[in-house]
């Protein structure tokens, strides 16, 4: 029956979390509708359809069920919304002007909040729902505050507030404030301080652990762990460990027992913006859980990060490259050679396998000490040289070669989301006009299944793009690695043990008497 056609709207929301968690479940999304199908039934309407939105504010009208709802108002698909109070509707007065007292009505669609006795066909309680608008909004901005406060205390408590934890941590089923640890994350948390303290850089790490099929973060949390996790920062087409996820871990004080909170802030309690706080705001609270990583571990990989040396005394000559010489053939290591007679004593290297076993099994691969430092030592000179000099890396970065390796992805990448969101405008101001009647119910369905159609391609494109995207941040990553090992050995003329464990991870010799120097830091660029 035309006129008795009702809708039922109902909403939870975060601040009714603690009202359920104490006993009062009348609030709960069972009990709301349990309520209002009670209303319905006794006043003789008609429920056509249910609109439910849980977790949702009611600052905001970018509810899912509530636009829905606001659609379908326009579609004339029913007369009455039926809704526990005005409050479960909306929380923001501008909202309640905007539908209550001007799209609803001229609608024909009326209003109903039970509990409050809000109704729009009885104009005399306009007043009394503008007053309890500028009520309910006030509520949310003493909530806010209240929440805050709230949360800041129980931060300064040591209380974990993270929706996920840290990987390497999962929340205790007995305290969701504490975090326990996840042994099977804990130890890819504890190889990647291990490798980097054997001297992998974060890239390399990174491209091992991809190699052996470790999951991210993200899809550790989804797949195994069955969290609905979203990292903002990372693709949703991302399977290998990034440089910038490696450095995140060996940076991240959670793994020594301290919690970091309070790291970014909402703008307003009516705007969703965020902004980063800056350090001395960040609240940090230590020994709140069971540590992944010892201090001095941690300690010793935040000095590397910063020297990119390995400090192991002076050495003589004849210990540079210790541990580091192999054969190019047979790949095992190279013995000290020594002079038969005379004085001269170490002279340089031959294969092992050759001098215990014999050339039936490998040939010497000598090569004499000297012979190996100079063309080591040029070797690396000739690499340094590639970035000039520090007040040059600037201007390499801007070489032809550099940027055609690069392409411009980001402004792509930049177009193609200027463009969704001016198509996303054109939405809103379709549905703005469909509102107003400026346009039919036909030609607002063909202008939205347009836009969503062109949205649905430009996303795909936005996919493909970002794929690339984020191979080329791992690429800069890497060049900008390989930037801060070499660029302080430009003009060296005497080679150290430290500078050699901290670019060489392998040389191998050749028959010839050559060699083969494998850099722990590539330029991805040549």
């Amino acid at each position: 029956m035309k006129g008795n056609r009702a809708v039922l709207y109902l909403r939870l929301s975060k601040e009714d979390a603690d009202k359920i968690s104490k006993g009062d479940d009348s609030a709960s999304i069972k009990n709301q509708r349990l309520l209002l199908t009670d209303y319905a039934l006794t006043h003789n309407f008609k429920i056509v359809k249910v609109y439910s939105d849980d977790d949702e504010s009611g600052l905001y009208d970018d509810r899912p069920d509530f636009e829905k709802m606001m659609i379908d108002a326009k579609l004339n698909e029913f007369d009455i919304i039926i809704a526990k109070t005005q409050s479960r509707f909306s929380r923001n007065m501008e909202h309640i002007e905007k539908y209550l007292h001007h799209d609803l009505p001229n609608l024909g669609i009326r209003f109903i909040g039970v509990v409050d006795g809000v109704d729009t066909d009885n104009e005399e309680n306009k007043k009394s729902r503008q007053i309890n608008g500028l009520v309910n909004e006030w509520y949310c901005e003493d909530l806010s505050k209240n929440i805050r406060s709230s949360f800041k205390a129980k931060m300064k408590n040591g209380q974990f507030l993270g929706s996920s934890c840290p990987y390497g941590y999962k929340k205790d089923p007995e305290n969701h404030n504490h975090l326990v640890i996840d042994e099977y994350a804990a130890k890819i948390v504890k190889r990647i301080y291990k490798l980097y303290l054997s001297g992998y850089g974060k890239a390399k790490i990174g491209s091992i652990l991809s190699s052996e099929g470790v999951l991210i973060p993200t899809l550790y949390k989804r797949e195994v762990l069955g969290e609905n996790y979203h990292n903002s920062r990372a693709l949703e087409t991302t399977k290998n460990w990034s440089y910038q996820t490696i450095h995140t871990i060996l940076n991240n004080e959670t793994y020594i027992g301290n919690l970091i909170q309070n790291k970014v802030n909402t703008l307003s309690y009516k705007d969703k913006k965020k902004k980063i706080l800056p350090k001395e705001k960040w609240i940090i609270v230590e020994n709140t859980h069971e540590p992944i990583i010892e201090q001095e571990i941690f300690e010793m990989v935040q000095k590397l990060q910063k020297t990119r040396t390995k400090s192991t005394g002076s050495m003589e000559a004849n210990g540079l490259f210790s541990g580091m010489l192999y054969c190019a053939d047979c790949k095992h290591a190279m013995l000290r050679k020594y002079a038969r007679r005379g004085t001269k004593g170490f002279i340089g290297y031959i294969c092992k396998t050759y001098k215990t076993q014999g050339k039936q099994f490998c040939d010497s691969h000598s090569i004499d000490i000297k012979d190996l430092e100079e063309t080591v030592l040029f070797s690396i000179k000739n690499e340094a040289k590639k970035i000039l000099n520090e007040e040059d890396i600037d201007e390499l970065k801007k070489m032809e070669v550099y940027n055609d390796s690069r392409e411009c992805y980001e402004m792509q990448l930049d177009g193609i989301q200027k463009r969704i969101d001016k198509i996303e405008k054109f939405k809103r101001k379709t549905y703005g006009n469909f509102m107003e009647d400026l346009i039919s119910k036909e030609e607002y369905m063909e202008y939205v299944s347009g836009y969503e159609d062109e949205i649905k391609k430009l996303q795909e494109q936005k996919r493909l793009l970002e794929g690339k995207a984020d191979l080329k941040q791992e690429l800069n990553a890497q060049y900008d690695e390989w930037v801060e090992a070499f660029k302080n050995y430009i003009n060296i003329r005497k080679l150290t043990r430290d500078m050699v464990l901290e670019l060489i991870e392998r040389i191998e010799v050749n028959i010839d008497g050559s060699i083969i120097i494998y850099y722990k830091f590539q330029n991805p660029y040549g």
